[in-house]
C-alpha cells in the first residue's frame, strides 16, 4: 500500500463530519473538486469506498467507519506537531551579537548581560568589545553601542542619553603632587594622554591650550589600560563620571574639558524582524538608559 497522505485524510476527516463535499470545501476553505479528488485519490490507495451519496448527502461507508479513529487520532497528533513548532519559532532562541568600546564592554555591559541571561536563558550573546566601529551594514554585529551618531541611512539609531567626562587623579597622586585647581596647575601636573589618538590633543587645543603629544608622560589608546594607568596614580585621566565618582580612591579635577559623551544603540534595518534582536536590543536601551541616569547599582 502507498504511504497515506495527511491531506487526504484531512479531507476524508472534513467530509465525514460536515457531510458534503461542499461544507467540507468551506470548511477546509479548499475548492470542491480539489476534496472530490482528494477523496477517490484515498480510496485508490486504501482500495475501499468510502463514501456513498444519499438524500441527505455523504454517508461513510462500513470500511469508513473503520477509519474514522484512527484518522482522528492522526488528526489530533498533526495539531500538536503544528502547536509545538508554532511555539518553538515564537521563543527567543539563538545568537544576538553585540559590540561596544572596551570600556563599554568591561564596566557597563557584564552586569547587564547577567540580568539578561536571567530574563531570556535561551538567547546566546557573542560580545565584541573594539574601540574600531563594527560594520553594522556588513553584519559584523547585530547591535551596536556608540558614541557617536551614527550617519548612515540603512541605519536604525537610538540615543539613550549623554555619558560625562572628568579629570580624575588618584589620592595618592594628589598627595604627593599636591591638588589642581586652575588649567595653569594642570599643565604642570602629570596628565596621562592618548598614543595615537588625537583626541586629547584637540580637546586641549579646544579649550585654548593647544599642546604636543611629548607633555603626556605615559600614554595608552587602549581605554582600559588608560582607566588602570589612573587608578594606579601615574598621573591624571580623563574618565567617565558615572564610573569614577563610584570609586573612593580617585578626585576630581574641578576643570571641564570634554563634553559628554552621546551614547547611541544601533543596529541595522534589516534586523528589525528579528524577535531575538529586538528582544536584546529593547533590553539593552533600558539598562543603559538606566545606567546613564544613574538607577543602576554598578558592580566594580
Amino acid at each position: 500500500m502507498e504511504r497515506l497522505d495527511w491531506t487526504l485524510l484531512r479531507t476524508f476527516l472534513a467530509v465525514v463530519e460536515s457531510g458534503s463535499l461542499s461544507s467540507a470545501a468551506s470548511r477546509l476553505k479548499v475548492a470542491q473538486p480539489t476534496l472530490s479528488r482528494h477523496v477517490r485519490e484515498l480510496e485508490g490507495v486504501l482500495g475501499v469506498t468510502l463514501f456513498v451519496r444519499t438524500a441527505r448527502g455523504l454517508e461513510p461507508t462500513e470500511a469508513a467507519l473503520g477509519l474514522i479513529g484512527d484518522a482522528r487520532n492522526m488528526g489530533e497528533a498533526a495539531q500538536a506537531l503544528a502547536l509545538k513548532a508554532f511555539g518553538r519559532s515564537q521563543q527567543l532562541t539563538g545568537t544576538v551579537r553585540v559590540t561596544s568600546s572596551v570600556m563599554v564592554a568591561n564596566m557597563w555591559l557584564p552586569s547587564i548581560l547577567a540580568e539578561l541571561r536571567q530574563a531570556e536563558p535561551s538567547i546566546q550573546i557573542e560580545l565584541v568589545a573594539s574601540d574600531t566601529n563594527q560594520n553594522l551594514l556588513r553584519r559584523d554585529a547585530d547591535i551596536a553601542i556608540r558614541m557617536a551618531d551614527p550617519t548612515h541611512g540603512d541605519l536604525i539609531a537610538r540615543k539613550l542619553g549623554d555619558a560625562p567626562l572628568g579629570l580624575y587623579g588618584a589620592r595618592s597622586y594628589f598627595e604627593k603632587r599636591g591638588r589642581i585647581a586652575t588649567m595653569r596647575d594642570l599643565l604642570e601636573h602629570d596628565i596621562i594622554g592618548f598614543d595615537r589618538s588625537e583626541v586629547i590633543l584637540k580637546v586641549f587645543a579646544a579649550n585654548g591650550q593647544p599642546v604636543q603629544r611629548g607633555m603626556f608622560p605615559i600614554r595608552c589608546d587602549d581605554q582600559m589600560v588608560y582607566w588602570n594607568l589612573t587608578l594606579a596614580g601615574l598621573g591624571v585621566g580623563f574618565a567617565q563620571v558615572m564610573l569614577a565618582d563610584k570609586v573612593p580612591t580617585l578626585e576630581r579635577v574641578p576643570i571641564d574639558l570634554m563634553p559628554p559623551m552621546p551614547v547611541w544603540l544601533v543596529m541595522h534595518e534589516e534586523v528589525r524582524t528579528s524577535a531575538r534582536i529586538r528582544r536584546v536590543a529593547d533590553f539593552l536601551a533600558a539598562a543603559i538608559t538606566d545606567l546613564l541616569q544613574s538607577r543602576m547599582k554598578l558592580r566594580l
